[in-house]
Protein backbone atom coordinates (compact mmCIF):
# COMPACT_ATOMS: atom_id res chain seq x y z
CA UNK A 1 0.00 0.00 0.00
CA UNK A 2 3.10 2.24 -0.08
CA UNK A 3 2.66 4.14 -3.32
CA UNK A 4 6.23 5.39 -3.13
CA UNK A 5 7.38 1.76 -3.59
CA UNK A 6 5.97 1.74 -7.11
CA UNK A 7 7.73 5.02 -7.75
CA UNK A 8 11.02 3.59 -6.53
CA UNK A 9 10.73 0.56 -8.81
CA UNK A 10 10.06 2.79 -11.79
CA UNK A 11 12.86 5.14 -10.80
CA UNK A 12 15.46 2.39 -11.04
CA UNK A 13 15.22 2.37 -14.79
CA UNK A 14 13.65 5.36 -16.45
CA UNK A 15 12.85 8.19 -14.05
CA UNK A 16 14.84 11.44 -14.18
CA UNK A 17 18.05 11.52 -12.19
CA UNK A 18 16.50 13.76 -9.54
CA UNK A 19 13.80 11.13 -8.90
CA UNK A 20 16.27 8.22 -8.90
CA UNK A 21 18.49 9.98 -6.37
CA UNK A 22 15.68 10.82 -3.98
CA UNK A 23 16.71 9.97 -0.43
CA UNK A 24 14.88 7.02 1.12
CA UNK A 25 16.35 7.29 4.63
CA UNK A 26 17.55 9.94 7.02
CA UNK A 27 21.12 8.74 6.45
CA UNK A 28 20.89 9.89 2.82
CA UNK A 29 19.33 13.24 3.64
CA UNK A 30 21.24 16.39 2.64
CA UNK A 31 20.50 19.94 3.80
CA UNK A 32 17.67 21.57 5.81
CA UNK A 33 19.58 20.95 9.02
CA UNK A 34 17.30 23.36 10.87
CA UNK A 35 14.45 20.84 10.62
CA UNK A 36 16.18 17.55 9.71
CA UNK A 37 19.24 17.71 11.90
CA UNK A 38 20.51 15.81 14.87
CA UNK A 39 17.93 15.76 17.66
CA UNK A 40 15.52 18.12 15.91
CA UNK A 41 11.83 17.58 16.64
CA UNK A 42 11.00 16.30 13.16
CA UNK A 43 13.96 13.92 13.08
CA UNK A 44 12.95 12.42 16.41
CA UNK A 45 9.33 12.10 15.30
CA UNK A 46 10.31 10.30 12.08
CA UNK A 47 12.65 7.91 13.89
CA UNK A 48 10.04 7.18 16.55
CA UNK A 49 7.28 6.86 13.93
CA UNK A 50 5.20 9.34 15.93
CA UNK A 51 4.30 11.91 13.34
CA UNK A 52 1.44 14.35 13.63
CA UNK A 53 0.06 16.26 10.66
CA UNK A 54 2.67 18.38 8.85
CA UNK A 55 2.74 21.13 6.27
CA UNK A 56 6.03 21.36 4.38
CA UNK A 57 6.52 24.78 2.83
CA UNK A 58 9.36 25.86 0.54
CA UNK A 59 10.61 26.51 -3.00
CA UNK A 60 10.78 23.77 -5.65
CA UNK A 61 13.67 21.33 -5.39
CA UNK A 62 14.30 21.78 -1.67
CA UNK A 63 13.21 18.33 -0.51
CA UNK A 64 9.50 18.40 0.34
CA UNK A 65 8.59 15.30 -1.68
CA UNK A 66 11.89 13.67 -0.73
CA UNK A 67 11.04 14.11 2.93
CA UNK A 68 7.73 12.39 2.28
CA UNK A 69 9.68 9.56 0.61
CA UNK A 70 11.88 9.22 3.70
CA UNK A 71 8.80 9.08 5.91
CA UNK A 72 7.26 6.52 3.55
CA UNK A 73 10.28 4.24 3.89
CA UNK A 74 10.50 4.71 7.67
CA UNK A 75 6.95 4.55 8.97
CA UNK A 76 4.98 1.46 9.86
CA UNK A 77 1.80 3.32 9.00
CA UNK A 78 -0.05 2.90 5.72
CA UNK A 79 1.25 5.55 3.34
CA UNK A 80 -0.85 7.05 0.55
CA UNK A 81 -0.10 9.83 -1.90
CA UNK A 82 -2.28 12.13 -4.00
CA UNK A 83 -1.44 15.21 -6.03
CA UNK A 84 -3.71 18.21 -5.60
CA UNK A 85 -3.34 19.21 -9.26
CA UNK A 86 -5.24 16.10 -10.38
CA UNK A 87 -7.13 14.86 -7.31
CA UNK A 88 -10.65 15.83 -6.32
CA UNK A 89 -13.07 15.31 -3.45
CA UNK A 90 -13.74 11.72 -4.59
CA UNK A 91 -10.04 10.90 -4.32
CA UNK A 92 -10.00 12.31 -0.81
CA UNK A 93 -13.05 10.26 0.15
CA UNK A 94 -11.47 7.13 -1.29
CA UNK A 95 -8.30 7.73 0.73
CA UNK A 96 -10.36 8.26 3.87
CA UNK A 97 -12.28 5.00 3.36
CA UNK A 98 -9.02 3.09 2.89
CA UNK A 99 -7.66 4.74 6.04
CA UNK A 100 -10.71 3.60 8.01
CA UNK A 101 -10.26 0.06 6.68
CA UNK A 102 -6.57 0.07 7.64
CA UNK A 103 -7.47 0.82 11.25
CA UNK A 104 -10.14 -1.91 11.37
CA UNK A 105 -8.25 -4.63 9.45
CA UNK A 106 -4.63 -4.00 10.42
CA UNK A 107 -4.71 -1.63 13.37
CA UNK A 108 -2.53 0.79 11.43
CA UNK A 109 -2.61 4.53 11.06
CA UNK A 110 -2.64 6.11 7.61
CA UNK A 111 -0.39 8.94 6.45
CA UNK A 112 -1.77 10.85 3.47
CA UNK A 113 0.76 12.86 1.50
CA UNK A 114 -0.86 15.66 -0.54
CA UNK A 115 1.60 17.23 -2.95
CA UNK A 116 0.92 20.86 -3.92
CA UNK A 117 -1.84 21.09 -1.35
CA UNK A 118 -2.31 24.80 -2.10
CA UNK A 119 -3.92 23.71 -5.39
CA UNK A 120 -6.88 22.29 -3.47
CA UNK A 121 -9.82 24.68 -3.37
CA UNK A 122 -11.66 25.46 -0.12
CA UNK A 123 -14.18 22.65 -0.61
CA UNK A 124 -11.44 20.07 -1.13
CA UNK A 125 -9.47 21.29 1.89
CA UNK A 126 -12.63 21.26 3.99
CA UNK A 127 -13.19 17.63 2.96
CA UNK A 128 -9.91 16.72 4.66
CA UNK A 129 -10.50 18.60 7.87
CA UNK A 130 -12.77 16.27 9.90
CA UNK A 131 -10.54 13.25 9.24
CA UNK A 132 -7.40 15.14 10.21
CA UNK A 133 -9.16 16.35 13.32
CA UNK A 134 -10.37 12.92 14.44
CA UNK A 135 -7.09 11.20 13.58
CA UNK A 136 -8.37 9.02 10.74
CA UNK A 137 -5.50 10.33 8.64
CA UNK A 138 -2.21 12.03 9.39
CA UNK A 139 -1.80 14.73 6.76
CA UNK A 140 1.51 15.66 5.18
CA UNK A 141 0.96 18.57 2.81
CA UNK A 142 3.65 20.00 0.54
CA UNK A 143 3.35 23.50 -0.89
CA UNK A 144 5.47 26.18 -2.53
CA UNK A 145 3.06 28.83 -1.22
CA UNK A 146 2.81 30.26 2.27
CA UNK A 147 0.34 27.93 4.03
CA UNK A 148 -0.88 30.76 6.27
CA UNK A 149 -2.37 32.34 3.15
CA UNK A 150 -3.10 29.39 0.86
CA UNK A 151 -4.22 26.60 3.22
CA UNK A 152 -7.43 26.40 5.24
CA UNK A 153 -6.81 28.04 8.63
CA UNK A 154 -8.38 25.08 10.40
CA UNK A 155 -5.90 22.71 8.71
CA UNK A 156 -3.02 25.04 9.53
CA UNK A 157 -4.02 25.13 13.19
CA UNK A 158 -4.01 21.32 13.34
CA UNK A 159 -0.63 20.89 11.64
CA UNK A 160 3.00 21.56 12.40
CA UNK A 161 4.53 23.82 9.76
CA UNK A 162 8.12 23.34 8.61
CA UNK A 163 9.70 25.76 6.16
CA UNK A 164 12.36 24.38 3.81
CA UNK A 165 14.93 26.86 2.52
CA UNK A 166 16.74 26.89 -0.83
CA UNK A 167 19.63 24.43 -0.60
CA UNK A 168 23.12 25.82 -0.19
CA UNK A 169 25.66 25.46 -2.98
CA UNK A 170 27.55 22.99 -0.80
CA UNK A 171 24.41 20.88 -0.34
CA UNK A 172 23.84 20.71 -4.09
CA UNK A 173 27.50 19.92 -4.77
CA UNK A 174 27.21 17.00 -2.36
CA UNK A 175 24.14 15.70 -4.20
CA UNK A 176 25.81 16.07 -7.60
CA UNK A 177 28.92 14.16 -6.51
CA UNK A 178 26.79 11.41 -4.97
CA UNK A 179 24.76 11.10 -8.17
CA UNK A 180 27.93 10.63 -10.23
CA UNK A 181 29.03 7.68 -8.10
CA UNK A 182 25.75 6.08 -7.02
CA UNK A 183 24.47 3.15 -9.17
CA UNK A 184 20.97 4.56 -8.83
CA UNK A 185 22.26 7.65 -10.56
CA UNK A 186 25.15 7.83 -13.02
CA UNK A 187 27.40 5.26 -11.37
CA UNK A 188 27.34 3.04 -14.46
CA UNK A 189 28.92 5.85 -16.49
CA UNK A 190 32.58 6.69 -16.34
CA UNK A 191 32.06 10.35 -15.59
CA UNK A 192 34.80 12.84 -14.97
CA UNK A 193 33.15 16.11 -13.96
CA UNK A 194 35.38 19.14 -13.57
CA UNK A 195 35.06 21.01 -10.29
CA UNK A 196 34.29 24.29 -12.04
CA UNK A 197 31.50 22.56 -13.98
CA UNK A 198 29.91 21.18 -10.81
CA UNK A 199 30.30 24.53 -9.05
CA UNK A 200 28.63 26.21 -12.01
CA UNK A 201 25.66 23.83 -11.90
CA UNK A 202 25.32 24.19 -8.13
CA UNK A 203 25.38 27.98 -8.40
CA UNK A 204 23.02 28.32 -11.36
CA UNK A 205 20.49 25.95 -9.78
CA UNK A 206 19.64 28.71 -7.31
CA UNK A 207 19.00 26.33 -4.41
CA UNK A 208 16.96 23.84 -6.49
CA UNK A 209 18.48 20.35 -6.34
CA UNK A 210 16.15 19.01 -9.04
CA UNK A 211 17.39 21.59 -11.55
CA UNK A 212 21.04 20.80 -10.83
CA UNK A 213 20.61 17.02 -11.03
CA UNK A 214 18.60 17.13 -14.24
CA UNK A 215 21.21 19.39 -15.83
CA UNK A 216 23.94 16.94 -14.77
CA UNK A 217 22.03 14.07 -16.33
CA UNK A 218 21.55 16.01 -19.56
CA UNK A 219 25.28 16.70 -19.66
CA UNK A 220 26.10 13.01 -19.12
CA UNK A 221 23.65 11.75 -21.73
CA UNK A 222 24.52 14.24 -24.47
CA UNK A 223 28.32 14.22 -24.16
CA UNK A 224 30.19 11.70 -26.29
CA UNK A 225 32.53 9.38 -24.45
CA UNK A 226 36.19 9.11 -25.37
CA UNK A 227 38.02 5.98 -26.58
CA UNK A 228 38.03 4.37 -23.15
CA UNK A 229 34.37 5.17 -22.47
CA UNK A 230 34.98 8.17 -20.23
CA UNK A 231 32.47 11.04 -20.26
CA UNK A 232 34.10 14.37 -19.49
CA UNK A 233 31.83 17.14 -18.24
CA UNK A 234 33.56 20.50 -18.60
CA UNK A 235 32.40 23.98 -17.70
CA UNK A 236 31.45 24.56 -21.34
CA UNK A 237 29.27 21.45 -21.35
CA UNK A 238 27.61 22.42 -18.05
CA UNK A 239 26.90 25.94 -19.32
CA UNK A 240 24.97 24.56 -22.28
CA UNK A 241 22.88 22.27 -20.06
CA UNK A 242 21.66 24.95 -17.67
CA UNK A 243 21.59 28.13 -19.70
CA UNK A 244 19.19 30.15 -17.59
CA UNK A 245 19.14 30.41 -13.81
CA UNK A 246 15.70 29.34 -12.56
CA UNK A 247 13.86 31.72 -10.25
CA UNK A 248 11.17 30.83 -7.75
CA UNK A 249 8.69 33.37 -9.05
CA UNK A 250 5.02 32.59 -9.49
CA UNK A 251 2.96 35.59 -10.50
CA UNK A 252 0.38 34.90 -7.80
CA UNK A 253 2.80 33.50 -5.25
CA UNK A 254 4.76 34.77 -2.28
CA UNK A 255 7.89 35.51 -4.26
CA UNK A 256 5.95 37.77 -6.59
CA UNK A 257 4.85 39.91 -3.64
CA UNK A 258 8.20 39.70 -1.88
CA UNK A 259 10.08 40.88 -4.97
CA UNK A 260 7.78 43.80 -5.77
CA UNK A 261 7.94 44.76 -2.08
CA UNK A 262 11.74 44.75 -2.18
CA UNK A 263 11.65 46.77 -5.41
CA UNK A 264 9.40 49.48 -3.95
CA UNK A 265 11.32 49.65 -0.67
CA UNK A 266 14.60 50.00 -2.58
CA UNK A 267 13.23 52.95 -4.58
CA UNK A 268 11.85 54.48 -1.38
CA UNK A 269 15.21 53.90 0.30
CA UNK A 270 17.09 55.74 -2.49
CA UNK A 271 19.10 52.70 -3.60
CA UNK A 272 19.02 52.65 -7.42
CA UNK A 273 21.28 49.58 -7.59
CA UNK A 274 18.96 47.45 -5.49
CA UNK A 275 15.93 48.81 -7.36
CA UNK A 276 17.41 47.83 -10.72
CA UNK A 277 18.33 44.37 -9.41
CA UNK A 278 14.78 43.62 -8.26
CA UNK A 279 13.47 45.08 -11.51
CA UNK A 280 15.76 42.68 -13.37
CA UNK A 281 14.47 39.72 -11.34
CA UNK A 282 10.92 40.55 -12.28
CA UNK A 283 11.74 41.05 -15.95
CA UNK A 284 13.79 37.84 -16.01
CA UNK A 285 10.84 35.92 -14.52
CA UNK A 286 8.42 37.32 -17.10
CA UNK A 287 6.50 39.72 -14.88
CA UNK A 288 3.96 41.95 -16.65
CA UNK A 289 5.83 45.24 -17.36
CA UNK A 290 2.56 47.17 -16.96
CA UNK A 291 2.28 45.89 -13.38
CA UNK A 292 5.81 47.11 -12.67
CA UNK A 293 5.07 50.48 -14.27
CA UNK A 294 1.98 50.95 -12.10
CA UNK A 295 4.01 50.34 -8.97
CA UNK A 296 6.60 52.91 -10.09
CA UNK A 297 3.83 55.48 -10.63
CA UNK A 298 2.46 54.85 -7.13
CA UNK A 299 5.92 55.12 -5.59
CA UNK A 300 6.54 58.41 -7.42
CA UNK A 301 3.54 59.97 -5.72
CA UNK A 302 3.61 58.15 -2.37
CA UNK A 303 7.33 58.36 -1.61
CA UNK A 304 8.67 61.25 -3.71
CA UNK A 305 5.66 63.50 -3.92
CA UNK A 306 6.32 67.24 -4.06
CA UNK A 307 9.96 66.85 -3.13
CA UNK A 308 10.35 66.32 -6.89
CA UNK A 309 7.09 66.88 -8.77
CA UNK A 310 8.79 65.74 -11.98
CA UNK A 311 8.99 62.19 -10.57
CA UNK A 312 5.30 61.56 -11.19
CA UNK A 313 5.65 62.94 -14.72
CA UNK A 314 8.57 60.59 -15.41
CA UNK A 315 6.71 57.59 -13.95
CA UNK A 316 3.48 58.34 -15.80
CA UNK A 317 5.38 58.85 -19.06
CA UNK A 318 7.17 55.54 -18.50
CA UNK A 319 3.86 53.73 -17.90
CA UNK A 320 2.48 55.17 -21.14
CA UNK A 321 5.65 54.31 -23.07
CA UNK A 322 5.67 50.72 -21.76
CA UNK A 323 2.14 50.28 -23.05
CA UNK A 324 3.09 51.81 -26.41
CA UNK A 325 6.48 50.13 -26.95
CA UNK A 326 6.16 46.66 -25.37
CA UNK A 327 8.96 44.26 -24.47
CA UNK A 328 11.87 43.83 -24.64
CA UNK A 329 12.59 47.57 -25.08
CA UNK A 330 10.28 48.45 -22.18
CA UNK A 331 12.87 47.12 -19.78
CA UNK A 332 15.03 50.16 -20.60
CA UNK A 333 12.12 52.53 -19.95
CA UNK A 334 11.33 50.83 -16.64
CA UNK A 335 14.98 51.02 -15.63
CA UNK A 336 15.14 54.74 -16.36
CA UNK A 337 11.99 55.46 -14.36
CA UNK A 338 12.97 53.25 -11.41
CA UNK A 339 16.41 54.86 -11.20
CA UNK A 340 14.91 58.36 -11.34
CA UNK A 341 12.47 57.57 -8.52
CA UNK A 342 15.23 55.97 -6.44
CA UNK A 343 17.53 58.98 -6.86
CA UNK A 344 14.86 61.63 -6.31
CA UNK A 345 14.51 63.45 -2.97
CA UNK A 346 11.83 61.82 -0.87
CA UNK A 347 8.68 63.03 0.86
CA UNK A 348 5.50 61.27 1.87
CA UNK A 349 3.91 64.51 3.08
CA UNK A 350 1.23 64.42 0.37
CA UNK A 351 0.43 60.81 1.30
CA UNK A 352 0.15 61.61 5.00
CA UNK A 353 -1.96 64.69 4.23
CA UNK A 354 -4.70 62.78 2.42
CA UNK A 355 -4.83 60.03 5.06
CA UNK A 356 -5.06 62.61 7.84
CA UNK A 357 -7.84 64.41 5.99
CA UNK A 358 -9.69 61.13 5.37
CA UNK A 359 -9.45 60.43 9.08
CA UNK A 360 -11.18 63.72 9.86
CA UNK A 361 -13.82 63.09 7.21
CA UNK A 362 -14.64 59.83 8.98
CA UNK A 363 -14.45 61.05 12.59
CA UNK A 364 -15.37 64.74 12.67
CA UNK A 365 -18.97 65.82 12.06
CA UNK A 366 -19.04 69.00 9.99
CA UNK A 367 -22.34 70.86 10.16
CA UNK A 368 -21.77 73.02 7.10
CA UNK A 369 -19.14 74.13 4.64
CA UNK A 370 -18.19 77.80 4.91
CA UNK A 371 -21.00 79.83 3.34
CA UNK A 372 -18.67 82.09 1.38
CA UNK A 373 -17.23 79.00 -0.41
CA UNK A 374 -20.58 77.58 -1.43
CA UNK A 375 -21.89 77.81 -4.98
CA UNK A 376 -24.11 80.92 -5.30
CA UNK A 377 -25.57 79.77 -8.63
CA UNK A 378 -28.44 77.78 -7.10
CA UNK A 379 -31.36 80.24 -6.71
CA UNK A 380 -33.76 77.60 -5.39
CA UNK A 381 -31.41 76.06 -2.78
CA UNK A 382 -32.28 76.62 0.89
CA UNK A 383 -30.32 79.59 2.13
CA UNK A 384 -28.84 80.16 -1.30
CA UNK A 385 -28.94 83.92 -0.88
CA UNK A 386 -26.07 83.62 1.58
CA UNK A 387 -24.02 81.30 -0.65
CA UNK A 388 -20.82 82.93 -1.81
CA UNK A 389 -21.48 86.07 0.21
CA UNK A 390 -18.23 87.60 1.41
CA UNK A 391 -15.99 85.45 -0.76
CA UNK A 392 -12.75 87.23 -1.69
CA UNK A 393 -11.35 86.50 -5.16
CA UNK A 394 -7.63 85.89 -4.65
CA UNK A 395 -6.55 87.40 -7.95
CA UNK A 396 -7.99 90.77 -6.98
CA UNK A 397 -5.37 91.18 -4.26
CA UNK A 398 -1.59 91.78 -4.26
CA UNK A 399 0.39 88.57 -4.66
CA UNK A 400 -2.84 86.79 -5.67
CA UNK A 401 -3.52 85.99 -2.04
CA UNK A 402 -5.96 87.17 0.61
CA UNK A 403 -6.51 85.47 3.99
CA UNK A 404 -9.93 83.91 4.54
CA UNK A 405 -11.45 80.76 6.02
CA UNK A 406 -11.35 77.73 3.75
CA UNK A 407 -11.77 74.84 6.20
CA UNK A 408 -15.07 74.20 7.99
CA UNK A 409 -15.35 75.77 11.43
CA UNK A 410 -14.88 72.39 13.17
CA UNK A 411 -11.51 71.91 11.43
CA UNK A 412 -10.36 75.52 11.38
CA UNK A 413 -6.92 74.87 12.91
CA UNK A 414 -6.12 71.64 11.10
CA UNK A 415 -2.78 71.29 9.25
CA UNK A 416 -2.76 68.29 6.94
CA UNK A 417 0.09 69.03 4.59
CA UNK A 418 3.45 69.23 6.34
CA UNK A 419 6.16 69.67 3.68
CA UNK A 420 9.64 68.40 4.39
CA UNK A 421 13.01 70.07 3.91
CA UNK A 422 13.75 67.84 0.91
CA UNK A 423 14.01 69.02 -2.67
CA UNK A 424 11.30 71.32 -3.97
CA UNK A 425 9.33 70.94 -0.76
CA UNK A 426 11.83 73.17 1.02
CA UNK A 427 10.61 76.10 -1.09
CA UNK A 428 6.99 75.02 -0.64
CA UNK A 429 7.52 74.92 3.11
CA UNK A 430 8.97 78.42 3.15
CA UNK A 431 6.06 79.73 1.09
CA UNK A 432 3.43 78.02 3.25
CA UNK A 433 5.03 79.31 6.43
CA UNK A 434 4.25 82.85 5.33
CA UNK A 435 0.76 82.05 4.07
CA UNK A 436 -0.23 80.07 7.15
CA UNK A 437 0.96 82.85 9.46
CA UNK A 438 -2.18 84.75 8.42
CA UNK A 439 -4.58 82.01 9.53
CA UNK A 440 -5.45 83.75 12.75
CA UNK A 441 -8.02 86.00 11.17
CA UNK A 442 -11.62 86.76 11.92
Amino acid sequence: MDLFEENRQYAKKSAPLAARMRAVSLDEWVGQEHIIGKNTLLTRAIKADKLSSLLLYGPPGTGKTTLASVISATTQAVFMQINATTAGVKDIQKAVEEAKSAVVLYGKRTILFVDEIHRFNKLQQDALLPYVENGTIILIGATTENPYFEVNKALVSRSMIFELNPLSQENILSLLRRAIKDPRGLGDFQIEAHDDALNFLADKANGDARTALNALELAALTTESDAVGRVEITLEVAAVCIQKRPLMYEKNGDNHYDTISAFIKSMRGSDPDAAVYYLARMIYAGEDPRFIARRIVICASEDVGNADPHALQVAAAAASAVHFVGMPESQIILSQAAIYIACAPKSNAACEAIFAALGDVEKVQVKSLPLHLKDPNKPHAIGSREHGKGYKYSHDFPGNYIPQDYLPEELRDRVYYKPTENGVERKIKESLRGLRSHRDYT
